[in-house]
C-alpha cells in the first residue's frame, strides 16, 4: 500500500509548487468575478467592530476593540490608550494586540503584542494618568496581577532553563516592584505544568492554580503580598478553578463526577457542594454582589443562572436570540459579559443583580435563529441551529466539526451574511467530539468512536436533504476531516464541499508537524488495533472512483504550520486522479491562524462565491 504522493510532504518540491500555482489559477477562473463582486459586502461585515475583552476599573471599563485595519485599547466611553496602528509606526513592523489587564484603581495597564506573526511577543506597562512607558518585557509574559506597589507575572521558559535549573519548556511566577524581579512560585515544577494566579474579588487573597495537561489540577491559596504563605487547598485528577474566596470559604468550579461541571466550597478540611451537576454543561461560574453568576449550555447555547452563596436557585436569564456568552471582568460588585450570535458580532453587558446593555454592534436586517434535532444512526439525538433571513431558497451551508472537547456555540461569521440575504440558510451542527454536553459526549467521538461524529453530521445533512435543500458541508482542521470523511463515505448528501486546513492522511498525521500531539484523540496509526479502526474512515485511503463526487473546494495555507498542508494537496490530487470536479485554493502568505485582516477577508469571501456557485444561488 504505497502512497503515490508522498513527494507532497515536501513543500520546497518544484512540483507541488507547480501545483498551487496552476490551480490556484484554475480556481481563480471559476469564482473570480463573483468572488470579487461579494468582497466589498463580506470586507464590510468583516470589519464591523468587535470588542474582545473588557475590565472593569474605579475609573471606568476598558476594552479591546478590533475596528477595521486597527486593534484598539481605549476607555469605554471614547478615549484610546494604545493604537496598534501607532504601533506598527513606531516599530515598522505588523503587530497584533494579544490581551491586557489593568490594576482594580486604574492606575496601571498591561498589554501584550506580537510583532510580525511571530508567536513570542513584548509586554508593556504603563501609566495610566501620563501614558508614560513603566516597564517592557521580551518575550511576553503573562498573567500580570498588579499589587500595591509592583506586580506578579508569569514567564514561559521556551529554551535554556529556569532559575531553580528546570530545563525548558517551564512556567515560572515572578514578582517585579522597586527591589527587583525574584522568582517566588513555582519552584520544581517540570515541563507540561502551568500556572495561572488570580486575586480575589476583594483583592486580600491570591488564587493560584497548577494544572497539567487535562488531567489534573491543584488550588493554592494565601495572602497576596505573601507567597510564601500560599498552601495547597485543594486538588482534582480533573480540570478544576477558583471561582472567589467570600468570607474565607474557597468557591471552585470543579469537572468531578461526570465531567458536566459543579460549584463546590473548600473550607479547611470541609467541602460542601454548592451547585450539584444538571443534564446540561456549567461553564463558568463568577460571584458578584454577594450571589453566584453562572454561564450554562443548553443545547449549545447560553443561559445565565443565578444563585445564592448556598446554591439556591434564584432566577434564569435567557437572551432575545440564541448565543454565547463569557464573563470578561468580575469586581465582586459587577460582572462584564460578552456575547456574541449569529448576527451579533458582540454586545457587552453588566451585570449587578440585573442585565443592563452597555455597548454592542449588530447586522441589520430581519433574521430568525432556530434549533433542530436530527436522529443518528444509533438513535442520538444531534441538535442543529438554523439562521435564515427573509427569504429561503431551500439552500443550505453547514458547518460542523465534532472534536477535541470543543463546543460550536453561536458566533459571527462575516462571510455567511451575504449568503443569508441571497435567500441561504446557515446550518451549525452539534455532533460528538465536542463538549456540547460535557465529557461523555466528547468520549463518544474520539477514537475507536470516530465514526459516530460521521454518522452523526450524515443525519443532519439527510435530513436538511430530504426537507429538499441543497447542502453545502463546510469543516475546517478537525472539521475538514469530518467533511473529507463524509464526502468519501456518503457523497449523496452533499451537494458541495469545502475542505479547509483539513487533517487527512490517518496514516502519516502522527509524522507531519505537530500531529502527534493529537494522537490521544485520534489514536496511534503505529498501533495495528488504532490502525485497523483509522485505515477505515482515512478519507485518504478511501476516495472511491466508482462514487460522484459533488463540487468540492480544498483550501489551505502554505505556512500552515499547525496542520501540514500535504493533507490537503495529497487529497486533491487522488480526487482529481478519478475526475472528481475537485479545486484547491492554496493561500501562499498565511498559516493556520495568522494573515493580514484582507488575506483573511478574500478567503472568506472564495468560501462564500463557491457556495453560492455550487448550490446556484
Amino acid at each position: 500500500m504505497g502512497d503515490p504522493y508522498i513527494w507532497m510532504e515536501n513543500l520546497e518540491d518544484e512540483r507541488v509548487l507547480k501545483v498551487v500555482d496552476e490551480e490556484n489559477k484554475r480556481f481563480r477562473e471559476f469564482i473570480g468575478e463573483l468572488s470579487d463582486e461579494l468582497f466589498p459586502e463580506v470586507w464590510e461585515y468583516y470589519s464591523m467592530p468587535t470588542l474582545y475583552g473588557a475590565k472593569l476599573t474605579e475609573k471606568g471599563i476598558i476594552a479591546l476593540y478590533k475596528e477595521r485595519e486597527r486593534q484598539l485599547i481605549r476607555w469605554l466611553d471614547g478615549e484610546a490608550i494604545v493604537d496598534s496602528k501607532r504601533l506598527e509606526e513606531e516599530l515598522n513592523d505588523e503587530v497584533l494586540l494579544q490581551g491586557f489587564t489593568a490594576d482594580g484603581k486604574g492606575r496601571f495597564l498591561a498589554y501584550s503584542f506580537s510583532i510580525g506573526g511571530a508567536d513570542e511577543g513584548i509586554t508593556r506597562i504603563i501609566d495610566l494618568e501620563t501614558g508614560e512607558l513603566i516597564d517592557e518585557m521580551k518575550p511576553s509574559v503573562w498573567n500580570v496581577t498588579f499589587l500595591e506597589d509592583g506586580y506578579y507575572f508569569s514567564r514561559f521558559y521556551r529554551h535554556g532553563e529556569t532559575p531553580d535549573g528546570v530545563k525548558a519548556p517551564a512556567v515560572r511566577l515572578f514578582r517585579k516592584d522597586a527591589n527587583g524581579e525574584r522568582m517566588v512560585f513555582g519552584e520544581g515544577l517540570g515541563s507540561g505544568y502551568f500556572i495561572g494566579l488570580r486575586k480575589n474579588t476583594d483583592g486580600k487573597w491570591a488564587m493560584v492554580t497548577v494544572t497539567f495537561g487535562w488531567n489534573r489540577a491543584d488550588i493554592y491559596i494565601g495572602p497576596i503580598e505573601e507567597p510564601e504563605r500560599w498552601q495547597k487547598v485543594y486538588s482534582a485528577e480533573v480540570p478544576v478553578e477558583p471561582i472567589d474566596i467570600i468570607n474565607g470559604r474557597l468557591y471552585v468550579l470543579t469537572r468531578e463526577g461526570t465531567g458536566r461541571g459543579k460549584v463546590i466550597a473548600v473550607e479547611g478540611e470541609n467541602v460542601t457542594e454548592v451547585i450539584p451537576e444538571d443534564e446540561f454543561p456549567l461553564e463558568w461560574a463568577v460571584i458578584a454582589d454577594g450571589k453566584i453568576l453562572a454561564g450554562r449550555l443548553v443545547h449549545a447555547s447560553y443561559r445565565l443562572e443565578v444563585y445564592s452563596l448556598d446554591g439556591e436557585k434564584l432566577e434564569e436569564i435567557t437572551f432575545d436570540r440564541l448565543g454565547s456568552a463569557y464573563p470578561t471582568d468580575a469586581d465582586g460588585k459587577k460582572v462584564l459579559i460578552r456575547y456574541e450570535s449569529f448576527t451579533v458580532p458582540y454586545r457587552l453587558y453588566e451585570f449587578d443583580g440585573g442585565l443592563n446593555l452597555l455597548d454592542g454592534n449588530e447586522v441589520g436586517g430581519e433574521f430568525t435563529i432556530s434549533e433542530d434535532f436530527a436522529a443518528s444512526k444509533d438513535g442520538t439525538k444531534v441538535h442543529y441551529f438554523m439562521v435564515k433571513g427573509e427569504r429561503d431558497e431551500k439552500k443550505a451551508w453547514v458547518f460542523g466539526y465534532g472534536g477535541f472537547n470543543i463546543s460550536l456555540t453561536p458566533r459571527f461569521f462575516p462571510q455567511v451574511i451575504p449568503f443569508i440575504k441571497r435567500g441561504g440558510t446557515f446550518v451549525m451542527a452539534n455532533l460528538r467530539g465536542g463538549s456540547e454536553y460535557g465529557e461523555e459526549w466528547h468520549r463518544a467521538g474520539m477514537r475507536e468512536n470516530k465514526g459516530n461524529v460521521f454518522d452523526d453530521f450524515i443525519a443532519v445533512l439527510g435530513k436538511l436533504k430530504a426537507e429538499g435543500y441543497r447542502v453545502a458541508a463546510w469543516g475546517r482542521s478537525n472539521g475538514g476531516l469530518l467533511v473529507s470523511a463524509t464526502l468519501t463515505q456518503r457523497p449523496d448528501v452533499m451537494d458541495a464541499a469545502l475542505i479547509g486546513y483539513p487533517v487527512i492522511d490517518m496514516m502519516r498525521f502522527h509524522k507531519l508537524y505537530i500531529g502527534s500531539v493529537w494522537i490521544p484523540e485520534y489514536g496511534n496509526p503505529d498501533d495495528p488495533k488504532d490502525r485497523e479502526f483509522l485505515l477505515k474512515y482515512s478519507p485518504y485511503h478511501n476516495v472511491d472512483p466508482e462514487k460522484s463526487y459533488p463540487p468540492t473546494l480544498i483550501y489551505t495555507g502554505l505556512h500552515d504550520d499547525r496542520v501540514h498542508p500535504a493533507h490537503a494537496l495529497k487529497f486533491f490530487m487522488k480526487l482529481r486522479e478519478i475526475g472528481a470536479p475537485v479545486y484547491l485554493r492554496v493561500e501562499t502568505k498565511s498559516g493556520h491562524m495568522g494573515a493580514s485582516p484582507e488575506t483573511r477577508a478574500r478567503e472568506l469571501t472564495d468560501l462564500a462565491a463557491f457556495v453560492i456557485k455550487t448550490l446556484g444561488l
